[in-house]
């Protein structure tokens, strides 16, 4: 098997110029990276990581955490496409991925435990009751840390920003002129949630308009049946809404099936939208209005926040990245029918 050695011999430079080419280190240009690229590739040059790692102290190696309490695992479209970008730009410096859980052969462990019995660099959580125990451990230890939609202090986070997507979508329909807007939220301890109904509350008061209580319920997300549910106790009302926000594109699904069961149609006789931009919603018919979140510059920011911890640890802040995201107009608000 072709070294080091080898590949600096081919390329006539040295074994440092070598290792840092292969490292993707910055100073090192881009025509001797792919010179040295080329080479180790003729060659047949593998990377041996256990050497990599005594050499190194680390193991260019970086935990997943992702345990959502529905269960939906990598099929959650939001927190699936934010880790298929985290993956992609880590593996583009040279990180490969384990997803963290509580089993080390048949024995249970704890998240921290199994990080360290993995020998991650570090671990990006996304998707987990953070208040959970082990997940504050995991939080309070010495690892390198990136949480998603959560903040924990002097920790790195990347942020959807709910506060002002929620705006987006309240400015659109008051802009139709809509004043009676209710909004089925997610589970109520989730920080996202927490947000997204100070965002609603702001933009309306913002607007002139009064909420009453009747009018924001309770969910889950990613619940079609309970958004459904909480859909029919809308429609119910003496005075029911013009135009409703539901949890998110997935549950939209429940609450426009219990729009039609009572015979209305959309946006003729009332208006919704989503939230993620997830690809559902844009095959759902009429296609809806959602505001779509960044997937790829969150999982390109939890990238670059996670490796510059592990690389650089005496320079990395725990830097709280906000990650706007965009306003999708689709056919499912219009004007209030009077």
């Amino acid at each position: 098997m072709a070294s080091i050695k080898d590949i600096a011999k081919a390329c006539g430079v040295s074994v440092a110029t070598v290792s840092k080419a292969l490292n993707g280190h910055n100073d090192i240009s881009q025509a001797t990276k792919e010179k040295v690229r080329e080479a180790a590739r003729r060659l047949g040059y593998m990377p041996n990581s256990a050497a990599r790692a005594l050499k190194t102290n680390r193991t260019y190696n970086l935990g997943v955490l992702f345990v959502d309490e529905a269960q939906s695992g990598l099929t959650h479209e939001f927190f699936a496409a934010v880790l298929d970008s985290f993956k992609r730009h880590a593996e583009g410096r040279g990180y490969d991925i384990t997803f963290i859980n509580h089993n080390i052969g048949h024995s249970h462990s704890s998240y921290l435990e199994h990080c360290r019995y993995r020998g991650v660099d570090g671990v990006i959580a996304a998707c987990v009751q953070f208040d959970d125990p082990e997940v504050v451990e995991l939080a309070y230890s010495n690892l390198p840390l990136v949480t998603v939609d959560h903040v924990f202090n002097n920790r790195a986070a990347v942020l959807s920003d709910n506060v002002d997507g929620i705006r987006h979508l309240v400015d659109q329909l008051t802009a139709l002129g809509h004043e009676r807007i209710a909004y089925i939220h997610g589970e109520q301890h989730s920080a996202v949630t927490q947000k997204r109904l100070v965002g609603f509350y702001r933009a309306c008061a913002a607007h002139g308009i009064t909420v009453p209580d009747e009018y924001v319920i309770a969910g889950t997300y990613r619940d079609a049946i309970g958004c459904a549910k909480a859909t029919r106790q809308l429609l119910s009302l003496p005075q029911r809404p013009t135009a409703i926000l539901f949890p998110d594109d997935f549950s939209a699904i429940g609450g426009v099936q219990a729009i039609r069961e009572e015979g209305l149609l959309i946006p003729r006789d009332i208006s919704v939208a989503g939230y993620d931009g997830n690809l559902i919603s844009q095959v759902m018919s009429p296609q809806l209005t959602t505001y779509r979140q960044d997937t790829e510059a969150m999982g390109k920011a939890a990238a670059e926040l996670l490796i510059e911890e592990i690389e650089s640890p005496r320079t990395a802040l725990p830097e709280q990245r906000l990650i706007a995201g965009s306003f999708a107009r689709g056919e499912s608000i219009d004007t209030p029918h009077r």
